[in-house]
């Protein structure tokens, strides 16, 4: 082990120390570290695999994988590797992962997920210009997508007329019936506990109305997850998804954005699936995280989630809706700086409860939404960055931007 590397045994295991900023605790925190919603005394020793930084201490004696591209497809290899390991570390010093299809985990529980040398798991399939000049041909940008529709020529029945030609139309240039594309997502949890993922670059095809694939997705009651310093782009459906009875989740210091691959939906994180979302779960931790170019809405939207936003830093200027309380839920917005030039920063609809603290930054007008509904108590201890630095110490820091 190099000698520069200091190892400090604590009650999570063994952390390596490296240089970064004051605000990043470099270990588990918020929601994800509880197992009920309400109660501090009730915790959970997030672990993942048993470490979460690297070099790998010398002591470790889980199993361990470290990944290199092989240049090709690689799901089945990385699904494999995850499945009989604890620790699966991505070398980016090979290349990209490429991935043809989600990855699909069920029922996982303690792994790590960690990248060096800037490892980035990419999308096989991408939308190429050629497309999106078919489907702007089409006029397909002027299309609803709340009503409308047909059936393809697959059987396949679609209810949004923008969605329905969409697919007509790339089903018509690639011949794909099956309609493989839509699954051009990165990594699905299924009812998964104690996963950690960090460090880690998701690259998806570009966003595309076609009902396809998130980059990342937590689904069906995955609990106790910390996702840290990860970067994600061009998710097809969503960048990152939680739903469906999933709880005690920490997204931090992550970066969300749209390049010009992507083409409509750039619809960022979704929380709760519907309407009819079960509710007594959802209870998620964003912070420091920015929401950047392209973004244009679900920042996050949420139904029947408890939702704490700190720290976290809004630049998309194309914004339609940056955060967005839904049916059932209660949001606690602290610390957070909206950039100048982010117009439509909040709106919400049948929401139990938003509670706007007064250190927010709104720089576009300087003026805060109004708060209604019970006060809402956060059940775990953090530390609240000064709003005014919040830029520069996201803007330095998040992504996956940890120098393994």
């Amino acid at each position: 082990m190099k000698p520069f590397f200091v190892i400090l045994l604590t009650a999570l295991g063994y952390i390596q120390v490296f240089a970064h900023n004051g605000y990043d605790q470099n270990k588990p925190f918020g929601y994800c570290t509880l197992s009920h919603c309400t109660d501090a005394t009730q915790t959970f020793d997030i672990k993942g695999g048993g470490c979460f930084s690297y070099p790998i201490p010398e002591d470790f004696d889980g199993k361990v994988i470290v990944l290199q591209s092989t240049g090709k497809d690689m799901r089945d290899e990385i699904e494999n590797a995850i499945n009989k390991n604890q620790v699966i570390v991505f070398d980016g010093s090979k290349g990209d992962f490429i991935v043809s299809s989600s990855i699909f985990l069920q029922n996982a529980s303690g792994k790590t997920l960690l990248g060096i040398n800037n490892a980035r798991l990419c999308t096989e399939w991408f939308v190429t210009a050629e497309l999106k000049e078919t489907l702007d041909a089409a006029g397909v940008p002027a299309m609803s997508t709340s009503r409308g529709g047909g059936i393809l020529p697959n059987g396949m029945r679609v209810r949004e007329e923008a969605e329905y030609n969409t697919r007509k139309i790339i089903m018509e240039m690639t011949g794909d019936k099956d309609e493989n594309y839509r699954h051009a997502g990165i990594m699905t949890l299924n009812d998964c506990r104690n996963i950690i993922i960090r460090n880690i670059s998701f690259v998806g095809p570009g966003s595309i109305d076609v009902g396809g694939s998130d980059l990342l997705s937590f689904v069906h009651g995955t609990k106790n997850c910390w996702v840290d310093h990860c970067s994600f782009a061009d998710g097809m459906d969503g960048n990152f998804d939680i739903t469906s009875k999933s709880d005690f989740i920490t997204v931090s210091w992550c970066t969300f954005s749209y390049t010009n691959r992507s083409y409509m939906h750039q619809n960022t994180n979704l929380v709760g699936y519907s309407d009819n979302e079960t509710m007594g779960f959802l209870s998620i931790t964003f912070a420091f995280n920015w929401w950047g170019e392209g973004c244009k809405a679900r920042m996050p939207m949420a139904r029947a989630a408890k939702i704490h936003l700190l720290n976290n830093y809004y630049t998309s200027t194309k914004a339609i809706n940056c955060i967005n309380p839904r049916k059932n839920s209660e949001f606690l917005i602290e610390g957070n700086y909206i950039d100048k030039g982010v117009r439509n920063y909040y709106s919400q609809t049948d929401a139990i409860a938003v509670e706007w603290r007064n250190d927010n930054i709104i720089a576009e007008n300087n003026s805060l939404p109004s708060s209604f509904g019970d006060s809402i108590e956060i059940p775990y201890s953090y530390n609240i960055a000064p709003c005014g630095e919040v830029p520069e110490v996201v803007r330095k820091n998040a992504g996956a931007t940890l120098n393994y």
